[in-house]
């Protein structure tokens, strides 16, 4: 009896893989509350070795944002909030082991870093959110560049301004599309880069750029497939949005769908030609691919994990989905939860009552509500609107400009909250309003 007195029960594994918004947030909250109390093992599983906010790639795309003054390290967060960081891309699980598979690590002169690894978990939870959508169009994925990633925003942010460069200093006229960005997809990534471009690319060519003429040589066009700008969002919000754009001198097309991508340009199904050098893909998402072939775990045809209300996968109650990489259904509604940011954050917040039952060893783990609070898109230093949903009439108030504009940034302030407190987050953004006002406020390399 004495020595049964004396085992001690073993810590519950909870292995989170993707360290976007909302895994990230679980990650630092559980280890805030289970891992710092050594009730639960808290291990973070992520490819990227930093973190930045996905809603934010489109400025750094544009050259509004500096990455490196806005990212986050997974190890000092790791650190700081008491729970394990491990670099890896998930590439399979075994559910009767519970075992998480990670590829090798190699570093950029292909030397392998980290060999393949594999994590035992109590509770698994996949939050690795989704890629852009290509749809299988001839040329897309060789002649665009979506943005998915920091590393992608980056990449085309380069090849923005390595144009620039190249056109101020060549000595012939400049070739038809050479200096004009195509983006595919009018949704919120589409609408807010297209508005953050022009303004970014007068600014890269006030700093000497004296040959171009923004008005004259630089061009923004928006390709949607759909009737409308924002298709997902109320039309009047789109009909607003839409009319900022044109005043901005952004070409807006509806209602042309993309056929090819070409290293010059870009087709329509009508026979529109658009030459362009620089092409984004911002039409439509799907989760990784992998995710169809994760030990027999059922998944829609955009790949994403079909879960119940309780985030818990349909055919294994140890293995959590939420976010974009997860199919959740809407009760009321023919459409699943919406691949939002707001719905990744209820449902972070909505997991970490169900990790704390489940090491409790209660079985009632809540069921998730989706609650919509609105949308907002902003146009940079133009303007912001957007919808907040629920206002006193009981249904939707729309708000612009400033008030808006206030409300877009405090999303982003919410967010790091979440990560930092609010202490922290208040000396950081005194910071960079002091910094702004010795930097160029444009990326200029």
């Amino acid at each position: 009896m004495q020595a049964n007195k004396n085992l001690v029960k073993p810590l519950h594994h909870v292995v989170i893989v993707g360290g976007g918004a909302g895994g990230l947030e679980l990650a630092t909250r559980l280890g805030d509350t289970l891992g710092r109390k050594k009730k639960a093992e808290i291990t973070l599983i992520d490819q990227s070795r930093t973190h930045v906010w996905k809603p934010l790639l489109h400025e750094i795309a544009a050259g509004s944002m500096n990455p490196e003054k806005h990212e986050l390290d997974y190890l000092a967060q790791a650190h700081w909030h008491s729970f394990n960081f491990r670099l890896g891309r998930m590439t399979g699980i075994d559910r009767a082991k519970r075992e998480v598979y990670t590829a090798p690590y190699f570093d950029e002169d292909g030397i392998e870093v980290i060999p393949e690894r594999t994590f035992k978990y109590d509770t698994l939870i996949i939050a690795i959110g989704s890629t852009t959508n290509d749809f299988g169009i001839k040329g897309a994925r060789e002649f665009s560049i979506a943005l998915d990633t920091q590393n992608q925003a980056e990449r085309f942010h380069r090849r923005l301004h390595n144009a620039l460069v190249r056109a101020q200093t060549q000595v012939e006229p400049l070739l038809p599309g050479q200096l004009e960005v195509v983006i595919v997809g009018a949704g919120a990534t589409g609408v807010e880069l297209a508005a953050e471009l022009h303004n970014t690319t007068r600014e890269l060519a006030a700093y000497g750029l004296d040959k171009i003429n923004p008005d004259r040589d630089i061009r923004i066009s928006l390709i949607e497939a759909g009737d409308r700008v924002l298709p997902a969002l109320p039309p009047r919000l789109s009909g607003l949005v839409e009319l900022e754009l044109r005043k901005l001198g952004v070409h807006v097309y509806t209602g042309e769908r993309v056929t090819e991508v070409s290293e010059k340009g870009i087709y329509t199904h009508s026979g529109r030609f658009i030459p362009s050098a620089l092409v984004v893909w911002a039409a439509g998402i799907k989760a990784p691919d992998f995710l169809r072939e994760l030990d027999g775990l059922e998944t829609n045809k955009i790949n994403q994990l079909l879960v119940r209300r309780t985030l818990q996968t349909t055919l294994d109650d140890d293995v959590f989905a939420f976010g974009d990489c997860a199919a959740c259904p809407r009760p009321g509604y023919d459409e699943n939860v919406p691949p939002r940011a707001q719905s990744a954050h209820q449902q972070a917040s909505m997991l970490i009552k169900t990790v704390k039952k489940r090491i409790n060893g209660l079985s009632n783990i809540p069921n998730y509500t989706y609650r919509d609070y609105g949308s907002l898109v902003n146009l940079g230093r133009y303007t912001t609107v957007g919808s907040l949903m629920g206002a006193i009439s009981g249904g939707s108030l729309f708000i612009e400009g400033m008030i808006a504009s206030m409300m877009y940034k405090s999303l982003y302030q919410m967010h790091l909250v979440a990560l930092h407190g609010f202490v922290s987050v208040f000396f950081q953004t005194i910071s960079r309003m002091i910094a702004r006002r010795t930097e160029p406020h444009v990326k200029l390399h």
